[in-house]
C-alpha cells in the first residue's frame, strides 16, 4: 500500500508543475488575444498525432533521454554532477573532430570509433570531480560547473583556431565524413541513435532498478553512514556512479553529432542546453527510466510544436519557453522544500499557532 501511495505521489509531484506551467501559458495567451485550447491543440497535433511530427520529436527526445538518465543516476545517489552538459559537450566535440579526420570506409567501425572516444572523454571530465569527491569529500558540484566553463572555453578556442573549417562561412569544424553520419528514417529527422538511445535506456532500467548497483545508488542515496557502516565501499561506488553519468553524457553528444549536427558550432548543444534540459527531464521524471522517457518525449514535443505554433496560429513561439520556465520553476520550488523541508516546517509552524 506504501509502495503504490509512494507511485501515486511521484506521478503527481511531475504532472502537476506541467499543469500549473501550461495553465499560466494559457493565461498569457488568452491575454493576447489568441484561444488557448486552439494553440495547445496545435502543439498537440503537430508533436504527437502526426507520423513525421512523432518522429521527430523521438530524435530530439534521443539525447534527452541520455542526459536525463545521466544526471538521475547521481542525483539518485544525492550525488550532484552539473557537469553533464560538460561532457556532453567534450564528447560531441571529439567524436566530430574523430568523424571529420577518420579515413575508415566501415561506417559501422567508424561510428563505433567515435562513440567510444565520446565515452572515454566524458568519462575522464566526470574521474576529475570523482575522485575529488571520493577521496578528499570535496563538493562536486563546485567541481563540475567549474568544470563546464573551462571546457566551454577551451571548446571555442578550439573550434575558432586549431580545428576551424576555414571553407565555412561561420566558426566551426569540419563536416564529419558521410559514412560516419546516421541515416535518417524517411522523410524524418529520426534516425538509428533512437534505437540506441531506447537500448541504453531498457539496460539502465535494470542497472537502476534491478542489479545490485541500483540497490547501493539508493542505499547511497538515503543514508550514506550507514552504507559504509554496513561494508558498502561508499568512494568506490561514487566513482563508478559518475564514470556512469559520464559515458552516458559522452554517448549523448556523439549521437547528436553523428545525427543532427555533424559539426561542432558554438551553439552545438543550443540554449540552455541538452545536459542543463537533462536535469529537468530527471526531475520531471522522478529520477526513473521510464519517467525520463515520459519526460524527455514531452520535453521533445515542446520543442518539435513550438515552429507549427508559429506557423499556425498568431501565438509567438516563445511561449514554449515561458512554459519551460514555468515548469522549472515549479520543478525548482519542490525540490527545494523536499531539500530543506521548509513546507513542512512552515506547516509546523502553522499548526502551533493556530
Amino acid at each position: 500500500m506504501k509502495k503504490k501511495d509512494n507511485i501515486v505521489k511521484g506521478i503527481v509531484n511531475s504532472v502537476l508543475p506541467v499543469v500549473l506551467a501550461f495553465v499560466f501559458g494559457a493565461v498569457i495567451i488568452a491575454a493576447i488575444g489568441e484561444n488557448p485550447l486552439e494553440t495547445y491543440g496545435v502543439l498537440i497535433r503537430k508533436s504527437l498525432l502526426t507520423g513525421k511530427g512523432f518522429m521527430n520529436t523521438l530524435h530530439y527526445a534521443s539525447p534527452l533521454i541520455l542526459t536525463g538518465l545521466a544526471i538521475a543516476i547521481t542525483f539518485k545517489a544525492n550525488l550532484y554532477n552539473m557537469g553533464v552538459e560538460g561532457q556532453m559537450l567534450l564528447g560531441g566535440f571529439f567524436a566530430g573532430i574523430t568523424g571529420a579526420y577518420l579515413n575508415i570506409s566501415n561506417p559501422f567501425l567508424s561510428k563505433l570509433i567515435c562513440f567510444l572516444v565520446a565515452i572515454v572523454c566524458g568519462m575522464v571530465f566526470a574521474l576529475i570531480p570523482a575522485l575529488l569527491k571520493a577521496k578528499c569529500n570535496v563538493n562536486e558540484m563546485v567541481v563540475t560547473l567549474m568544470l563546464n566553463y573551462a571546457v566551454s572555453k577551451t571548446l571555442e578556442f578550439l573550434t575558432t583556431g586549431v580545428f576551424k573549417d576555414q571553407s565555412a562561412g561561420y566558426v566551426a569544424t569540419p563536416t564529419i565524413q558521410e559514412n560516419v553520419m546516421f541515416k535518417r528514417f524517411g522523410t524524418s529527422r529520426m534516425t538509428m541513435f533512437f534505437v540506441i538511445a531506447m537500448i541504453i535506456l531498457v539496460i539502465m532500467y535494470f542497472v537502476m532498478k534491478r542489479s545490485k548497483l541500483g540497490y547501493e545508488i539508493t542505499s547511497i542515496g538515503k543514508n550514506p553512514e550507514f552504507a559504509e557502516a554496513t561494508g558498502m565501499n561508499v568512494g568506490r561506488k561514487i566513482i563508478i556512479m559518475m564514470l556512469i553519468s559520464g559515458a552516458l553524457s559522452g554517448i549523448a553528444g556523439a549521437g547528436w553529432m553523428l545525427s543532427d549536427q555533424f559539426k561542432y558550432t558554438l551553439s552545438f548543444s543550443a540554449n540552455p542546453g541538452l545536459g542543463w534540459d537533462g536535469m529537468l527531464i530527471a526531475l520531471l521524471g522522478g529520477h526513473s527510466p521510464v519517467g525520463i522517457l515520459i519526460a524527455s518525449v514531452f520535453y521533445a514535443a515542446l520543442k518539435t510544436g513550438s515552429d507549427s505554433i508559429n506557423m499556425y496560429t498568431a501565438v509567438p513561439k516563445e511561449i514554449i519557453a515561458i512554459i519551460q520556465g514555468m515548469i522549472i520553476l515549479f520543478l525548482a520550488v519542490k525540490f527545494i522544500g523536499d531539500k530543506t523541508s521548509v513546507f513542512g516546517r512552515f506547516k509546523k509552524i502553522k499548526k502551533e499557532a493556530a
